[in-house]
């Protein structure tokens, strides 16, 4: 079980998820949406692809940019294909 909580809410929560390079990626369906914001923020990792952002928005604070996810990894990523990992003080429990 895996859940990131931030501003007190949980933002996702999930019995399966992946791990890369010490990141829990959570599966699209474990995010609660209601919280979640597209981003027009992009980064590049060599490796993985093109990283597409989403912002946070709970009980009217924002956190921009807060997590990341690759809409279409390289193959050596296809595993965390539209998972989404946490940051920016978003707070990542694995029980």
């Amino acid at each position: 079980m895996a859940r990131a909580i931030w501003n007190g809410q949980v933002i996702a929560e999930s019995d399966t998820f992946e791990e890369v390079e010490g990141n829990v990626y959570f599966p699209p369906d474990a995010l609660n949406r209601a919280y979640i914001k597209d981003s027009p923020k992009t980064t590049v990792c060599p490796w993985k692809g093109t990283a597409s952002y989403v912002s946070l928005t709970v009980e009217g604070r924002e956190n921009p940019d807060a997590a990341w996810y690759y809409p279409e990894p390289k193959p050596a990523a296809s595993k965390i294909k539209g998972h989404y990992a946490f940051w920016r003080g978003v707070e990542v429990e694995r029980q």
